[in-house]
């Protein structure tokens, strides 16, 4: 929680006046995956039962503000990413992680589907020790179920600054529908993971 809004629920609670607005603010959290294309990624948690918001954009690297062709030509260190803000009191960070799962290819770590290179590489940017320990026992437990024949490679690392990409990579799907159902249908994603996950 941004440390303006811890501060003004102290207050409050320190005066007797927490309203029910408060106690939805004291439930924000943040999440952040990466898992190739952020259109993909951003899309199912744009309407995701308990997100506030899910913005695209660039972490992992130490160049600032990075624009997306400098991101998407490789060398920056950055990957495309989504930083997720949710109420944890309508959804849990293993739910989140649960929808990240079901959107890539966890055994590959050069890319994901169409767009190749590490900036397009799966990682999970954790923000405290719980969503560590959660993230690795979900991995384990992905791991162990069969549903994939190779080793998951997806990362797991402390998140770091994250810088939104330009605004016309912002709620893409909703925007641009057919384009975004084009791509998404030609990169090979959709086809993955119904032959992964159609079973269940």
């Amino acid at each position: 929680m941004p440390w303006k809004s811890t501060l003004g629920v102290m207050l409050l609670c320190s005066a007797g006046m927490v309203s029910m607005a408060d106690s939805v603010v004291a439930g924000e959290q943040k999440a952040t995956f990466a898992g190739g294309c952020f259109w993909c990624v951003e899309h199912p948690y744009d309407h995701h039962n308990g997100v506030l918001s899910a913005v695209s954009g660039y972490t992992g690297g130490l160049q600032p503000n990075p624009t997306y062709e400098q991101v998407s030509a490789g060398g920056t260190g950055h990957v495309e990413a989504v930083e997720i803000t949710f109420d944890s009191q309508k959804t849990s960070y293993a739910e989140l992680l649960d929808t990240f799962w079901r959107q890539i290819d966890p055994t590959d770590a050069g890319g994901q589907f169409a767009d190749r290179g590490s900036q397009y590489r799966p990682v999970i940017f954790y923000h405290n020790e719980e969503q560590k320990r959660l993230a690795e026992a979900s991995r384990d437990t992905l791991a162990a179920s069969g549903h994939f024949d190779k080793s998951i490679v997806v990362d797991i690392v402390p998140a770091s600054t994250f810088y939104p990409a330009e605004d016309y990579h912002q709620d893409y799907a909703d925007k641009n529908p057919l384009r975004y159902r084009y791509y998404r249908y030609n990169s090979g994603r959709d086809r993955f993971l119904e032959r992964i996950w159609s079973k269940e």
